[in-house]
């Protein structure tokens, strides 16, 4: 899945070049170009499907080369993620009516991969076997109010892989006190957002759980794949309502099953999370950019052009982020914020600036 927008990694992440098709890391490639290859090492590439908006087709193509037409799952409009996972569905079952899925972000880091591709691999092992709809639990090494939380029933797990659990509940973003209490459980895990199953399964969990949304796709069987099929889903998407998989399937199922992993995971979904990851100097600040100076300045995260000379003073805990013509000065303990601000700077001057 690569058609969000990563508004709280603005600016550097904009709605002409989301988050996924950037170098946040400073590595040379971008996060969509790590997810392909990681997929690439278990999955045949001609296999893998990209699901975008349509605006970002060229950059996918000049991203991933690899991919063809046929591999992209071009959305009109944004629906959230059950909406474009169920498109993908229809044009997988139309080649492969027997086909077993892995459902993933673009945008993530996964620092073990060899890990990571252990638990993939067991996973759709398991959902191959089981009529099961599957996600990854992430074990959580501190609590963090910025993810969705899965507990599990630890007296019930698969008696093939005793890391699959059956879900107790799916909660949302909690409030730091309860995601300290979350962590000292010791039975909840991090939502990753990562699913696994067969065609079987998710097309009988969405025949019962979102049956409007299946009857809007169903209507075009005969059509996926074939040159009618974006004029098909254009009328589709102005009707078919925004609905989260989450929400809409996983919360109300009684055949889910959460594999509890560790292998080095992180949504990168804030500037607090990429500080957490980059590499500090001797202050604890995390700079990007040759010609930045920080004087009796501490924590910081701080992301500049190249060429731009940056002087940082008395500053601690603070993101200081410039890209283009926006630059963003703000507290690290209110980068939860970022959203509404990019919202207020839309409003009043306009999207050129998000």
């Amino acid at each position: 899945m690569a058609g969000g927008i990563g508004a709280r990694f603005w600016p550097m992440s904009r709605s002409n070049t989301p988050k996924q098709f950037i170098d946040i890391l400073g590595d040379g490639s971008t996060l969509i170009q790590k997810t392909f290859s990681r997929f690439s090492k278990i999955c045949p590439k001609e296999n893998i499907y990209i699901v975008t908006s349509e605006q970002y087709k060229d950059i996918v193509k000049k991203q991933l080369p690899d991919v063809t037409d046929e591999q992209l799952v071009l959305e009109p409009a944004r629906r959230n993620t059950a909406p474009c996972i169920h498109y993908a569905n229809f044009k997988i079952r139309q080649k492969n009516p027997n086909a077993i899925v892995v459902v993933a972000p673009s945008d993530h880091l996964i620092v073990k991969e060899d890990v990571f591709l252990e638990v993939v691999e067991k996973g759709l092992k398991a959902v191959s076997e089981n009529d099961c709809l599957l996600t990854i639990g992430i074990k959580p090494s501190h609590p963090n109010t910025g993810y969705g939380y899965i507990q599990f029933n630890d007296e019930k797990s698969m008696p093939d892989n005793h890391s699959i659990y059956d879900v107790k509940v799916f909660t949302e973003k909690p409030e730091l006190e309860m995601a300290k209490q979350f962590v000292e459980s010791g039975d909840f895990l991090w939502n990753a957002g990562i699913f696994m199953w067969s065609l079987k399964s998710i097309f009988a969990a969405f025949e019962k759980y979102l049956p409007d949304v299946n009857d809007l796709f169903k209507k075009g069987e005969s059509i996926y794949n074939t040159p009618a099929e974006q004029d098909f889903v254009k009328d589709v998407y102005q009707v078919c309502r925004n609905i989260s998989i989450d929400y809409g399937v996983m919360e109300k199922a009684n055949n889910v099953k959460v594999y509890a992993a560790n292998f080095g995971w992180s949504d990168l979904g804030t500037w607090g999370s990429l500080f957490n990851l980059r590499e500090k100097d001797d202050d604890n600040n995390a700079i990007v950019g040759k010609k930045v100076k920080t004087y009796n300045s501490h924590n910081c995260i701080v992301n500049m052009p190249k060429n731009k000379v940056v002087v940082i003073q008395g500053l601690d805990d603070y993101i200081v982020v410039e890209n283009d013509d926006v630059l963003l000065i703000c507290k690290k303990e209110d980068e939860q914020q970022i959203r509404q601000y990019v919202t207020d700077v839309q409003v009043e001057f306009g999207n050129k600036y998000v």
